[in-house]
């Protein structure tokens, strides 16, 4: 584990720690991972942020797979709501933001 990833924190609801893995293949750790991507890219989830803020992050995750995830943070920790591999559209959207910053 980077030092970088030691200084996250993270939160699981019970009901969420295993929903990912199962339907999804993605799990905790994994999920966790992209967080440390120099690459990823965090947006605002405006659709679901009625009762509480809700982010996206798109990321590749230490399995080199391309992650989607929703969260958001509750007492200064990140609580993953949900996490699976990306979509066409949302990889395109990945690639195209680290073309931008890897000039």
């Amino acid at each position: 584990m980077t030092k970088q990833e030691e200084e996250l924190a993270f939160e699981w609801d019970r009901g969420n720690l295993d929903k990912s893995h199962r339907k999804h293949g993605v799990t905790p750790n994994e999920a966790e991972y992209v967080f440390v991507d120099k690459y990823s890219v965090v947006l605002p989830d405006e659709k679901h942020s009625a009762i509480e803020k809700r982010y996206a992050i798109f990321g590749k995750s230490n399995l080199n797979r391309y992650i989607y995830i929703i969260f958001t943070i509750r007492k200064g920790r990140i609580r993953i709501i949900s996490a699976r591999r990306m979509h066409r559209k949302e990889l395109d959207k990945y690639e195209n933001s680290t073309k931008s910053t890897n000039v």
